[in-house]
């Protein structure tokens, strides 16, 4: 649908992409999408989909991890309460927080 539009910028005339540039296309490609895809339809198919949506929680602390290591960024307080919160909230919809939890009632009653 956009071919039209885009054959009016005249591609033909701009300079070509270097091979660093074409080479990031395909990393980006193979790993961040490709990779990406193999890996969520092989837990989805392993684990099941309640196990594959805990996954999918992880990716803002992993967000938050590679660019405090990566890039270098402040990890600031409420980073630090947002993963223990998603931690919270993991470990309760697995069920491990809830057993736990009337684990120590019984023990204590």
């Amino acid at each position: 649908m956009l071919l039209p539009a885009m054959l009016l910028d005249h591609p033909w005339e701009l300079v070509m992409p270097h091979a660093a540039t074409w080479a990031a296309v395909l990393g980006v490609a193979l790993l961040s999408t490709a990779l990406a895809y193999v890996l969520h339809f092989r837990i989805l198919a392993t684990a099941g989909a309640s196990n594959l949506l805990l996954v999918t929680f992880l990716i803002p602390v992993s967000a938050i991890l590679l660019g405090v290591l990566v890039l270098h960024e402040t990890l600031l307080p409420r980073h630090v309460m947002g993963m223990a919160l998603i931690g919270a909230g993991l470990a309760f919809l697995d069920g491990r927080l809830p057993r736990l939890l009337l684990q120590r009632v019984r023990t204590a009653a």
